[in-house]
């Protein structure tokens, strides 16, 4: 690890923790106000499938993106913690047996294993719902208009459109509902986009969106998280094929046993590897504008191409 790199994980590493502090005072078992009660079973479940795991890289663009126009503090923060809950919340969804059916996650058991199905399923309900009622609270931006940009915008990432969406195409290039087919480049590239990359574009976006960016800033921010997001999973298919279950925390090679089309076996491990450099490309010339205030976000583009887990 050189020293650049070094530096980036540490800051990665300090934000991950701010985080991690914000989600435990969510996530307390204590009744909040305006509600009844809080089961301690479908609580213990939620901060298992939210806590103490995961490089909180989402959050992290969140907040970069807003420092990049000056600002810092709550709003970023809990913009990308809601992010977070959403991401955690598929996570605790997609290891269920009707879906990728995996046991492990973070290098702990899933949350359907730790607990049960149904629990899993409640859990993720909740983490999901949780993520709109921070987004939708006074404390994190006094700017109702603001509020109702971020609700919006995540609401579009990671539903039919975005994730879920993605997550159903998947579901179907598998041959879950008839004969499976091989998938073209396009159609990788639309359900990768979907799957992975909506929330990760996002990210970015609600920085620039909590920051009051205008709509030239926020588009350069969308232009930058589509580029990443899409290395993003490259590099998640390359190591899906070379590193092992304890580097990852999870299973691994699973994809290819069922069959998902990815555009490393579009490409090749090699040709992977140069789409991912050449995204990172795309990535930094998005931010161009911005020099060396940008140097974080462009950081952040080659630590998604370089992990190793």
């Amino acid at each position: 690890m050189n020293q650049d790199t070094s530096s980036f994980v540490d800051r990665l590493t300090r934000h991950a923790q701010a985080v991690e502090q914000c989600l435990e005072g969510l996530l307390a078992p204590d009744a909040q106000t305006g509600e009844i009660a809080r089961p301690p079973r479908l609580m213990a479940a939620m901060r298992h499938g939210a806590l103490g795991g995961g490089k909180r890289l989402r959050p992290f663009l969140t907040a970069a993106a807003a420092q990049l126009f000056g600002v810092e503090g709550e709003a970023p923060l809990r913009a990308g913690v809601a992010i977070e809950l959403v991401h955690c919340y598929s996570l605790v969804h997609d290891d269920l047996p009707a879906m990728d059916d995996d046991d492990l996650r973070r290098g702990k058991p899933t949350v359907h294993k730790a607990f049960d199905e149904a629990t899993a399923i409640l859990a993720g309900d909740a983490l999901l719902t949780l993520a709109i009622e921070v987004l939708a609270a006074p404390d994190t931006h006094p700017d109702p208009a603001i509020r109702a940009e971020l609700m919006l915008g995540l609401a579009r990432a990671a539903g039919l459109g975005g994730m879920v969406g993605g997550q159903m195409l998947d579901l179907a290039a598998e041959g879950r509902y008839g004969e499976e087919t091989a998938l073209s480049q396009d159609d990788i590239r639309t359900l990768q986009a979907m799957k992975t990359g909506a929330l990760l574009t996002f990210a970015a976006e609600a920085g620039a969106i909590a920051a009051g960016a205008d709509a030239r800033d926020r588009a350069r921010l969308v232009s930058y998280g589509k580029a990443l997001g899409a290395a993003f999973q490259i590099a998640d298919d390359i190591l899906d094929r070379e590193a092992d279950a304890q580097a990852m925390g999870k299973a691994v090679g699973k994809d290819a046993a069922a069959g998902k089309g990815t555009l490393v076996d579009v490409l090749g491990i090699e040709g992977a590897r140069r789409e991912c450099a050449r995204l990172v490309g795309e990535a930094e010339a998005a931010l161009a504008p911005y020099g060396a205030r940008a140097q974080t976000l462009c950081d952040a583009a080659h630590f998604t191409v370089a992990r190793r887990n």
